[in-house]
């Protein structure tokens, strides 16, 4: 069944009271569930899962690896705090009740190398995966890998990418999540994009070229959700967009001027926009 959900992105990068009545108010819109942003590991998310539970929202979890902690590293230690860091990831993801765990923890965001994948950090990477899968699927957490555009990664850029690294880890519990934003700078072909990753598509962000409000901007939409429901995608539309609340946020995604009128607006709208493109379809 297809699910609506919010990333918490738009407010936060880590749960705080603030957030909580962003997220009845998110309920009240009509949203099934939000998307956590895990990038502190110490906080109380069994807390933070009754919470929610008790709000009626279901969750997934995003979180990302660093230059400290790259999967991909020549630095066997460094590798190692990969590891280390995924496995807590899941850790948080199953007292948080997350059913995934989306994002780029198959390589360090933001760092280059000069130069493309090489066989070892691929392998490396198929590695450091295989590890968390196997932790993940005994903690019944589905891993979604992240594909990124080239300017933000090298390891994997494209859906195509994705699939592959997917297959090649060889478990159930990895699969991968495409992402709108990403696949309108890569992608000739949207269609053929989902397609090729086919049943390796475990979820899938609802992003605009902006990072604003969704089916407002330039995404080939009309071929995104017709190319989703040829693959016959059951599973959650989770909107992905930034804003100027959070400085840290700001600057990560290269936000520099406000593109909606309040972030609420844009999660109804967002909302509306999903429901009639799976009306239409679904």
């Amino acid at each position: 069944m297809i699910q609506y959900g919010m990333n918490l992105l738009l407010w936060t990068g880590e749960l705080n009271e603030s957030i909580v009545p962003v997220c009845e108010s998110l309920k009240s819109i009509g949203y099934d569930g939000v998307e956590v942003p895990l990038f502190n590991y110490d906080l109380d998310y069994a807390a933070w899962g009754r919470r929610l539970d008790d709000l009626g929202l279901a969750r997934t979890a995003v979180t990302v690896r660093t230059g400290a902690d790259n999967p991909i590293s020549r630095d066997s230690a460094v590798r190692r705090a990969a590891l280390d860091a995924n496995r807590r990831a899941v850790e948080c993801c199953r007292a948080l009740g997350a059913s995934h765990l989306v994002g780029p923890y198959h390589s360090a965001l933001g760092e280059f190398s000069g130069c493309g994948p090489t066989a070892d950090e691929w392998q490396w990477g198929v590695a450091a995966l295989r590890d968390m899968a196997e932790f993940a699927g005994a903690a019944g957490v589905m891993l979604a890998l992240e594909p990124l555009n080239r300017f933000e990664t090298y390891l994997v850029n494209t859906p195509a990418d994705g699939a592959r690294l997917a297959r090649d880890v060889d478990h159930p519990a990895c699969r991968i999540m495409y992402d709108t934003f990403h696949a309108h700078i890569e992608e000739k072909n949207v269609d053929q994009a989902i397609r090729s990753a086919g049943d390796m598509i475990a979820h899938v962000h609802i992003s605009e070229n902006d990072r604003s409000t969704p089916g407002a901007g330039a995404v080939r939409w009309d071929e995104t959700f017709d190319a989703l429901r040829s693959i016959n995608y059951d599973g959650w539309l989770m909107v992905e967009a930034f804003g100027l609340a959070l400085p840290e946020i700001a600057a990560a995604t290269k936000i520099w001027r406000r593109m909606f009128d309040s972030e609420l607006q844009l999660a109804r709208d967002a909302l509306v926009f999903m429901r009639r493109a799976v009306e239409q379809r679904w």
